[in-house]
């Protein structure tokens, strides 16, 4: 589904990512972690399509497509969802009216009918009951006056809404407390199936006792230094990154 080769990007003249290879096929769930400033964001923005970060060399195919030559709508359109570490406020724009207009342009994209507002009303109620959200969280402008914790819990609302092909959830764990955490992996593990896949990146093991790796990889100064298991993910919370990071130097 996803093949990064050889990726480099710069941001202000600075390189950040120095050669990302990374595989990701339907079904899998894919967590990077590694220290502050290693890069992980970046990636995230990079596949998203974030025009403030340039790709200096490397290639990235999604779904069978070029997915550097494509805009950051029809990346969304295609199927790619980015969860965002701070989710924005959009004031004035009710959930409601922002979710039906980008559902529908998805569907428009893949060559079928909108939803009625009797279908969309339909899938929001069976949709909210998946991620735990409150029916009043919906009837309000986006993230307006929302707590941290709901700010993640809309995020993961609106990936339910939309069911992307590929989700990249850029530290959805950051800032919640444990019942928050635990509403919010369980609502991105209940949307997991056979034909998408899920990038998860985050600093701390507990996020994947709910959403469980496939594979674990390491990022370190723009470069992903190692990949194995979930049990690396439980080495790492006990050792830190100075262990690995000392082999690879």
């Amino acid at each position: 589904m996803l093949e990064v080769k050889n990726l480099h990007a710069v941001v202000d003249g600075k390189e950040i990512l120095r050669g990302i290879d990374l595989s990701v096929r339907a079904g899998e769930v894919h967590a990077i972690m590694g220290p502050n400033g290693s890069g992980k964001s970046t990636l995230a923005s990079v596949l998203a399509g974030n025009e403030r970060f340039e790709v200096t060399e490397g290639e990235v195919s999604f779904d069978g497509m070029n997915l550097l030559d494509m805009s950051v709508e029809d990346r969304a359109r295609a199927g790619l969802f980015l969860g965002f570490q701070y989710p924005v406020e959009i004031p004035g724009v009710s959930m409601a009216n922002f979710l039906k207009y980008a559902v529908n342009e998805k569907r428009k994209y893949q060559g079928l009918e909108p939803l009625s507002s009797a279908e969309f009303l339909r899938m929001m109620r069976e949709k909210a009951k998946v991620v735990e959200i409150d029916s009043k969280l919906t009837s309000r402008a986006v993230n307006e006056g929302f707590s941290g914790g709901e700010k993640k819990k809309n995020e993961i609302f609106q990936m339910a809404m939309l069911e992307p092909k590929l989700a990249i959830l850029d530290e959805t764990d950051s800032g919640l407390d444990i019942d928050a955490l635990r509403i919010v992996a369980t609502g991105v593990a209940k949307l997991k199936r056979p034909d998408n896949a899920t990038v998860v990146i985050t600093h701390y093991q507990r996020l994947l006792d709910y959403i469980v790796p496939d594979v674990v990889h390491v990022l370190y100064n723009g470069r992903i230094i190692h990949s194995a298991g979930r049990e690396l993910a439980l080495k790492l919370e006990e050792q830190g990154y100075d262990w690995l990071i000392n082999e690879y130097k």
